[in-house]
């Protein structure tokens, strides 16, 4: 796992991607390995046209269509790696010293999931291009990321800059104990300010075991700031982060059964489609 996976589209995030995959690979030593990944775009079926205008107009009108996909498809690919030339160049402005890159022609799900094997962080932008102005989790290439890649995500908006503190979300489940673990092994957020909050739940020995992962943060080194809060989870955790002034949100991973999804019409999915600061999920 020696490699930092970002996501670099050409949209208005690219640059904060950049930013972000550069601040993680210098922080863990690691590669950053920038990817662009060109999604073929789709044509009308052959099949769809038989029949419906005479064999000589069909004839030429596929031609065209072919002469067209394959013009697309080289200024795709041109585009593409001038995208990745300039996020490198970017990227050693900042300090990068391993810097690898790719072009793929298949979705960006697909093309995370082949590199994955050598994988210690995808980094990867809010909104891709052309999804500037609005955001929905379900449905989404960032969903379907986090549910079917075992490697932490991390989620950038606009505007990124390297935080100097996180908020983790602990709500006693197995996810969150999960999170904590690759926090103590990662090293990715060593030397930040660590902000532990839990809002009671019915989880049982919630206190317990909200004490005991304070115990293990401050003895790995994390200066600890704990709170245990009351009230509607989601406003209790908003109103927390706004105070505060954190500067990254850390959780745990949704399940990748099927059967999770509906549980997202949650706190956490409402967590992810609103906050304007990075999101870390931790598988």
């Amino acid at each position: 796992m020696n490699k930092i996976i970002t996501c670099i589209d050409g949209s208005a995030l690219s640059d904060d991607v950049c930013h972000a995959g550069v601040w993680a690979a210098n922080k863990l030593d690691k590669t950053l390995l920038l990817l662009n990944a060109i999604e073929k775009a789709a044509s009308p079926s052959t099949k769809n046209l038989s029949g419906a205008i005479g064999l000589g107009a069909r004839t030429a009108l596929l031609l065209e269509m072919a002469s067209l996909d394959e013009q697309r498809s080289k200024v795709a690919l041109t585009l593409g790696k001038e995208i990745l030339e300039e996020a490198k160049d970017l990227a050693a402005s900042k300090g990068c010293q391993s810097i690898e890159k790719t072009l793929r022609h298949s979705g960006i799900v697909e093309a995370i999931r082949d590199l994955e094997a050598d994988a210690r962080l995808v980094v990867i932008g809010r909104l891709g291009e052309g999804n500037e102005q609005s955001f929905k989790m379900l449905g989404s290439h960032i969903e379907q990321v986090i549910r079917q890649v075992h490697t932490p995500v991390l989620i950038v908006n606009k505007d990124f800059v390297e935080p100097k503190s996180f908020m983790l979300a602990y709500d006693g489940r197995e996810t969150a104990d999960k999170a904590v673990q690759r926090i103590l092994e990662g090293g990715l957020l060593d030397n930040l300010t660590c902000h532990l909050v839990t809002v009671k739940n019915k989880q049982p020995k919630l206190q317990e075991k909200f004490e005991q992962t304070k115990a293990l943060l401050i003895e790995k080194g994390f200066e600890v700031k704990a709170s245990f809060l009351e009230g509607n989870i989601f406003n209790a955790l908003e109103a927390y982060k706004q105070k505060e002034a954190v500067d990254l949100l850390v959780m745990g991973a949704f399940s990748h059964s099927k059967l999770a999804t509906v549980f997202l019409g949650s706190n956490t999915l409402k967590m992810v489609e609103t906050t304007q600061l990075p999101l870390l999920i931790l598988h």
